[in-house]
């Protein structure tokens, strides 16, 4: 029993050896990074399937929710059909599809218990629409790729909102527009409650957290909330941390310019090339194409049962109605350094609907013509104007991603301002076009510099900042009657009927008062570059009709408008 013991365990460890020998790097019948390139392989064609996702949002008395029956990701080849593909010469580009269907998206009212007394009518039932991406990478080894492409398509859009629903819709743009300028902070009480929310449901952003600890509100940073897991402690992090930590930075931060330009200083010295040790930004470029869209405004009113313990039941009533077609909202960024964001849509008009404030102007039994219901019209039809909404982007069969064709950018102000005119901006829309575009320039990498001779405190980089806003509006027919007047006013009215508390209340500005003149280094600095923000608007054809009144119900509106709520 010994001797076989011994053999039994002499033939353990001889396996266990083969086993050590066959996963040793060393071992000549393995390429070089083959275990990496199968685990690259594997990564890039992982298909994943979500199906009842539900997203809920509280704050104050708004209710926000979102619910997706199916979203499903997965790579795609050339034709944008489903295979199984790899990073490979010459093109090196991945393709991957996402597809959303069934999103529902809900705005509701709580009271003061915290229950939902009447529910409205969702904003958004079921819509689908579908997501293209593109990655383009320098070489197969490449981590993060140099050009991101995120494009979504959605061929039907139709939006309800009530006159209850317009105050908690605007409160969440206001929220977004924060979230983005990191103004949220400010506010110590609530900028704490949605960390610890977001820390506790697991999904946080990683946006959110840089900006919270850049204005001092938070005590955690993002590397301890999402890459620090080194500690057997904090071993159990939540799936979306760990997920996300395989997620590369879309954008450099400002710490990792600064801890390379800290390790060339330590290895001897800045270079004469800073280019050397700042990480390479890539081009970004995110899309959203509409074919047709609608939102419709309603009054709602309660009423109840003929039994007195009935519960109430809403009513909506639709009083106005806002078309648009071959809807482009387009954002092209690399880094900090440059920004621009571009939207148009082909065709759009406003029409009123049914009757408003007890007057039936509109209703069916009026007999009234659909071209009287139109007080707003811009642009022309989709179908005279083909897809041209769709340009270069990734369901555009002539861009050159479709193609096999590597695709070019403009990264500078010159050559934009040169190629994006406001006439190819009407020629593509129609209606309505605008053109925001942000650079930021260093006037120390300009010139050839000796960075050598130079200390790291006495590199003192000029930043010239410069802002252009275009803005062209197409042929505009206007049509003020009462009709139109009364609906656009009790949308205002019913925009203002609420009691919400700003998220950031504006810092007063300091105004610095120089006691002496400017010295000579000021001068020649404002000589050489002066900050700009450069705002043009253009108008095509515009029509403006005013009508005699039919009716005036104003003395019910203009009071809420001007504060004085009755």
């Amino acid at each position: 029993s010994s001797t076989s013991r011994s053999v039994s365990d002499g033939s353990k460890a001889a396996t266990k050896t083969r086993r050590l020998q066959q996963a040793s790097p060393s071992d000549p019948d393995l390429p070089p990074g083959y275990v990496q390139s199968l685990i690259r392989r594997v990564a890039n064609n992982v298909n994943i399937v979500v199906n009842n996702l539900i997203l809920k949002y509280v704050e104050d008395d708004i209710v926000l929710s979102v619910n997706i029956t199916s979203a499903e990701c997965y790579t795609v080849d050339d034709m944008w059909e489903r295979a199984f593909m790899d990073i490979s010469a010459p093109e090196l580009v991945l393709r991957k599809v996402i597809n959303f269907s069934d999103c529902t998206m809900c705005l509701d009212k709580r009271n003061a218990s915290g229950k939902i007394e009447f529910y409205q009518d969702p904003l958004l039932y079921k819509c689908s629409f579908r997501t293209r991406l593109h990655f383009t990478y320098d070489s197969i080894s490449s981590k993060i790729p140099s050009v991101i492409k995120i494009h979504t398509m959605v061929e039907s859009l139709k939006l309800s909102i009530t006159d209850q629903q317009l105050p908690m819709f605007i409160r969440i743009l206001q929220l977004i527009i924060a979230l983005y300028y990191g103004e949220i902070g400010h506010k110590q009480s609530e900028g704490e409650e949605g960390l610890v929310h977001a820390r506790d449901s697991g999904a946080s952003s990683p946006g959110m957290d840089v900006e919270m600890e850049s204005l001092g509100s938070s005590q955690y940073s993002s590397q301890e909330l999402f890459m620090d897991s080194g500690s057997p402690e904090e071993g159990d992090q939540g799936w979306v941390s760990w997920a996300w930590s395989f997620v590369p930075a879309i954008v450099s931060t400002e710490e990792e310019g600064e801890e390379g330009l800290y390790q060339q200083t330590e290895a001897g010295g800045l270079s004469s090339n800073p280019q050397q040790y700042t990480p390479k930004d890539p081009i970004v470029s995110i899309g959203f194409y509409c074919t047709k869209a609608s939102i419709i405004f309603k009054l709602t009113d309660t009423q109840s049962e003929s039994s007195y313990y009935s519960p109430q039941k809403v009513r909506s009533k639709e009083v106005l109605c806002l078309e648009q077609e071959g809807i482009t909202i387009e954002v092209l960024m690399m880094g900090e350094p440059f920004f621009d964001c571009q939207c148009g849509f082909v065709g759009c008009r406003a029409l009123c609907l049914k009757g408003i404030m007890g007057v039936r102007d509109f209703e069916e039994n009026v007999n009234r013509r659909e071209e009287d219901a139109v007080f707003f019209s811009c642009g022309e039809s989709l179908k005279s104007k083909g897809m041209t909404y769709l340009t270069n982007s990734l369901f555009d069969y002539r861009s050159p991603e479709n193609n096999g064709v590597k695709a070019e950018f403009i990264l500078d102000s010159t050559n934009h301002k040169e190629s994006y005119t406001e006439i190819v901006g009407m020629q593509r829309f129609g209606a309505f076009y605008m053109d925001y575009l942000y650079t930021m320039e260093n006037s120390s990498s300009t010139g050839s510099q000796d960075f050598s001779v130079l200390s790291t405190e006495e590199v003192m980089p000029i930043v010239e900042e410069t802002s252009i806003k275009r803005l062209v509006v197409g042929p505009l027919d206007i049509r003020l009657h009462s009709s139109a007047v009364h609906r656009i006013l009790k949308m205002i009215t019913c925009a203002m009927d609420h009691e919400y508390e700003p998220y950031c209340n504006p810092a007063q500005e300091t105004v610095e008062v120089c006691s002496g003149a400017a010295t000579p280094e000021e001068i020649s600095s404002l000589e050489e570059f002066i900050p700009t923000r450069l705002t043009c608007l253009t108008l095509l054809q515009v029509s403006v009709t005013v009508s005699m009144a039919e009716f005036n119900l104003l003395h019910a509106l203009i009071p809420v408008i001007m504060g004085r709520k009755t």
